[in-house]
């Protein structure tokens, strides 16, 4: 950390930490590999505007828009608190409910010596708005709607003197971020430190190990090299993965107890055996729980689903019945009936699958956990392309996992959107009173009974 009089600092910083704090322009944006510290410097850059406003005995007002609150949250608690408390300011910290016209926003707020705040809070057009200030965008190509976002906060600082942060690591080419990154104008300052750069700047870190141990070539481009993905050819766009992100999905405590749907994609050496479940809520499926196994034995394989059957009250479970998957959906339509689906992945089937699970996506009736960079990446990295016959087919780079979770997700979203009647008993009305965590019925005695009325075979 310096001091705004060029004083020695107090934490030793990177070379390319300084030169990001000490490059004065008004409009600046940053594209920083993972893990290098973008929010920690961009925080002490505002945490030492503070402290020289203090010195001069004005007021300066900072705002700071993440991608949700638990990201705002640690903006402040792991950066500006830590920073202001390096530079011996006092300060009084505080949460509130911040409201506009969406609703209601969880906001966090410092307020230190003569009147000078700092304010965190999630991004939206709504909050993007709210105040006249400087304003700190954090991880910006992940952010819901940034194109909107970007409309209603640029008017916002273009009063004389405010400033403008924008920091992320790239997440494709359909956001605003990448248009900040990519345009030729000059009236902002640009940083673009890889991992390299921050390595040869002093960040210790073992690259070859990184690049072994993360096992995805297109995620370490993207994250690690900076790299713009191709967007044209995915399926999904990050700007569509990111909107059904939400910080509460992928969590099995949150079930609340209602029909759930699960997709099985079969795998054992090479690739990855996973299982999705989604719980239907109203008109949103929202991911509960995944589970991932790797060289598992089928036995450890149906362990597994056993126990997804006895947490959760399932509607129907669909898998991947190619190849090796024979036998898995035969042993599992034997413990649970008619409940499983076998799905063959043929080119049409997977069409099929892989449209329905887009337009749960621009639909916005799915939720999947926030963050989540294993499954982002695997949604991201299916692309579908025209075959010597024409027919449309899809593929995705191989590596160590090859699409598994996007596949297996898609097989739960079959699950819940096929025609089908389930004349399951709500939980309330059970006469042993059962609640979420019950055990199955035995095999053939169908709780959850269904008339087929159609789906892939």
């Amino acid at each position: 950390m310096s001091s705004p009089f060029g004083a020695e600092p107090i934490v030793p910083l990177y070379r390319y930490q300084r030169r990001w704090l000490r490059d004065p322009a008004r409009f600046k944006a940053a594209m920083f590999s993972r893990q290098s510290g973008k929010t920690f410097t961009t925080t002490l850059e505002v945490a030492d505007n503070c402290f020289e406003a203090v010195v001069r005995q004005r007021r300066e007002r900072w705002v700071i828009l993440s991608r949700g609150e638990r990201q705002a949250r640690e903006a402040m608690e792991e950066g500006i608190k830590r920073h202001c408390a390096a530079y011996q300011l006092g300060f009084e910290a505080h949460e509130f409910d911040w409201q506009g016209d969406s609703g209601s926003h969880k906001a966090l707020e410092v307020t230190l010596p003569h009147g000078s705040r700092i304010t965190a809070l999630p991004a939206n057009p709504d909050t993007a708005r709210g105040f006249s200030a400087n304003v700190f965008l954090d991880e910006f190509a992940i952010h819901k709607d940034s194109k909107e976002i970007w409309g209603a906060l640029f008017p916002v600082v273009s009063k004389r003197g405010l400033k403008l942060r924008v920091t992320s690591t790239p997440k494709g080419k359909g956001n605003k971020f990448y248009e900040l990154m990519t345009s030729d104008d000059p009236v902002w300052s640009r940083h673009v430190v890889d991992i390299y750069q921050a390595v040869a700047d002093g960040l210790d870190r073992d690259i070859d190990e990184l690049r072994r141990g993360l096992a995805d070539e297109d995620l370490w481009q993207q994250e690690y090299e900076l790299k713009w993905l191709d967007e044209a050819s995915a399926w999904l766009s990050y700007d569509l993965i990111n909107s059904c992100e939400d910080e509460y999905a992928g969590d099995p405590d949150s079930y609340q107890g209602g029909v759930c749907f699960v997709g099985v994609d079969i795998g054992r050496r090479n690739d990855l055996f996973v299982i999705q479940v989604l719980e239907q809520v109203g008109d949103v499926l929202w991911d509960r729980e995944r589970i991932e196994l790797k060289r598992a034995t089928f036995a450890a394989q149906d362990e597994a689903l056993d126990e997804i059957v006895r947490r959760y009250r399932i509607g129907r479970i669909c898998m991947d019945q190619t190849g090796m998957g024979e036998k898995p959906v035969e042993d599992a339509q034997r413990r649970y009936g008619s409940r499983v689906e076998g799905v063959l992945f043929t080119g049409p089937n997977k069409l099929v699958l892989a449209t329905a699970g887009k337009e749960r996506f621009e639909d916005r009736t799915i939720r999947i956990r926030e963050g989540d960079q294993p499954l982002r990446s695997d949604l991201h990295k299916l692309r579908k392309v025209a075959s010597a016959t024409g027919a449309p087919r899809f593929v995705a780079e191989r590596d160590d996992d090859h699409a598994d979770r996007t596949w297996a997700l898609f097989l739960a979203v079959h699950a819940a959107g096929t025609p089908a009647e389930y004349g399951y008993t709500p939980i309330s009305d059970l006469k042993d009173d059962r609640r979420p965590g019950w055990a199955p019925a035995p095999a053939g005695d169908l709780l959850f009974g269904r008339r087929r009325t159609g789906g892939l075979w």
